[in-house]
C-alpha cells in the first residue's frame, strides 16, 4: 500500500470514527460503539472503502496499548487495599461464572470436545471474553441518582478494579495455552514469574519516578516517560514472559497509579488515543467485520452470547453478593452494576483474533453486547432504585 492510500484511509477512518462516536454520546450510548459501526460502515459490511492491512493493524495495537496503559493508570490502589474479602469474592466469582457460561454455550452450538483441542480452546475463549466486565457506564448511572458513594456503589468499583486484573490474568492464562506444545503448569509458571518480576521491578520504578516527578512535575517529560515504560514492559511480557502485551502495558499504568501525576498522564495520553490511535482500534473492529457472512447460527449464537453475558454476571455477582449478607435488592443492584462491557470486551476478542483462536465473525456478538448491555444497565439499575423509593 502507497503512502498516499494510507493518509486516505486515516483520513475516511478518523472523520467516520469521531463522528460517529459523537453521534453515540448524543444518543447516550458509549462512544465506542459509534466508532466501530464506523467501521462497519466503511468496511466490507457496506461501502467497502477501506480495507485493513499491516500499518493499520500495528496502529490499533497502539492503540490498545495505550488503552490499557490508561486502564492501569486509572486503577486506585489504595481503593484495591481497602476493597477487602468481599469485593475480591465477588470479582472471582464474576469471572468464573461468565467464563464458565461462556465455554459451555460455544460447545452446545459448536459441539463438546477433549481438553487441548482447537474447539475447546475457541470455546474457553469465547468464555473468556465474558469475564471482561466495564463499569463506566455503571458509574455515570450512579452518580446521576446520587448513589456512587454508597455500600453499592463502593463494591460495584472494587469488584470491577479487582475483576480486571483476574480478567487479565485469565486472558494471559489462555493465550499461553494456545500453543500445543505449552502445559498449564509452564504457563502458570512464566505468568507467575512475570507479575513477581513486575512486583519488583514496579517498586523501583515507581520510586525513581516519583524522584523525577517531584523535581519535574507537571512536565511532558513524565508522560513521554510513562508511555516509553508502557510500550517496554508490553514487548518483554509478550517476547520473554508469552505474556500478552497488553497485559505489560496494564501492568506499566499500575505502576504509575499511585505518582501525583498519575491523572496527568493519563490526560496526555488520552489526546493521542482519542485523536487518532483509539478511533483505529475500534474502527478496526468494524473493519474486520463482515456482517454480509452472518448466517443464522451465527445470528442464534450471537443472541444466546448477549443473554448469558448478562446473566453470568447478574447470577455471578448478585447471587454470591445474597450469599454474602446483601439484601436481595442491593445484591441485584451489584449483579446488574456489574455486566456492562466495554472496550476491555473488545481487547479480549481482538486478541484471540490475532492470535488465530477465534473467527472475526464472533465480533458481532461482542458488539452486540457491548451495545445492549451499555443500553439496559442505566435502565434496569434506575428501575430498582425507583422502586426501592416506592417500598419506603
Amino acid at each position: 500500500m502507497d503512502t498516499l492510500e494510507i493518509l486516505r484511509n486515516l483520513a475516511i477512518i478518523i472523520i467516520t470514527a469521531k463522528a460517529f462516536g459523537l453521534i453515540a454520546r448524543k444518543l447516550k450510548a458509549p462512544q465506542v460503539a459509534g466508532e466501530i459501526i464506523a467501521g462497519l460502515l466503511i468496511g466490507p459490511t457496506l461501502l467497502n472503502v477501506v480495507s485493513t492491512d499491516d500499518f493499520l493493524a500495528g496502529m490499533a495495537e497502539i492503540g490498545v496499548i495505550l488503552l490499557m496503559f490508561s486502564a492501569g493508570l486509572e486503577t486506585d490502589i489504595d481503593n484495591l487495599k481497602k476493597s477487602g474479602i468481599k469485593a475480591t469474592i465477588l470479582a472471582c466469582s464474576g469471572v468464573s461464572i461468565p467464563l464458565i457460561f461462556g465455554t459451555i454455550l460455544f460447545m452446545c452450538f459448536y459441539g463438546f470436545q477433549a481438553p487441548g483441542s482447537t474447539g475447546f480452546m475457541q470455546a474457553l475463549f469465547i468464555g473468556t471474553i465474558l469475564t471482561a466486565t466495564s463499569v463506566s457506564i455503571t458509574v455515570q448511572a450512579l452518580k446521576e441518582l446520587g448513589k456512587i458513594s454508597t455500600d453499592v456503589g463502593t463494591t460495584i468499583m472494587s469488584a470491577a478494579i479487582i475483576d480486571d486484573v483476574i480478567g487479565i490474568v485469565v486472558l494471559t492464562a489462555v493465550l499461553g495455552l494456545k500453543d500445543p506444545n505449552a502445559n498449564l503448569g509452564a504457563v502458570c509458571i512464566k505468568t507467575v514469574l512475570f507479575f513477581a518480576l513486575s512486583l519488583v521491578l514496579g517498586i523501583v520504578i515507581f520510586k525513581i519516578m516519583q524522584k523525577l516527578d517531584e523535581r519535574w512535575p507537571h512536565t511532558r517529560r513524565i508522560p513521554i516517560i510513562g508511555m516509553t515504560l508502557a510500550f517496554i514492559l508490553a514487548y518483554v511480557a509478550d517476547k520473554y514472559f508469552g505474556v500478552a502485551d497488553i497485559t505489560g502495558a496494564y501492568v506499566a499504568g499500575i505502576i504509575l497509579s499511585s505518582l501525583d501525576d498519575s491523572e496527568y498522564i493519563d490526560r496526555k495520553m488520552d489526546i493521542n488515543s482519542y485523536m487518532i490511535f483509539g478511533p483505529i482500534f475500534f474502527a478496526s473492529v468494524g473493519l474486520q467485520t463482515n456482517l454480509r457472512t452472518v448466517d443464522l447460527t451465527i445470528l442464534a449464537f450471537s443472541i444466546a452470547f448477549v443473554i448469558v453475558g448478562l446473566l453470568g454476571k447478574v447470577v455471578g455477582c448478585g447471587l454470591v453478593a445474597k450469599i454474602l449478607g446483601y439484601t436481595p435488592s442491593d445484591s441485584l443492584k451489584i449483579g446488574v452494576g456489574m455486566m456492562t462491557r466495554g472496550e476491555v470486551a473488545l481487547i479480549v476478542a481482538q486478541r484471540g483474533l490475532k492470535a488465530d483462536i477465534i473467527d472475526s465473525r464472533y465480533f458481532t456478538a461482542v458488539i452486540l453486547l457491548i451495545v445492549i448491555s451499555s443500553v439496559l444497565t442505566p435502565i434496569i439499575l434506575k428501575a430498582i432504585y425507583a422502586a426501592d423509593e416506592k417500598s419506603m
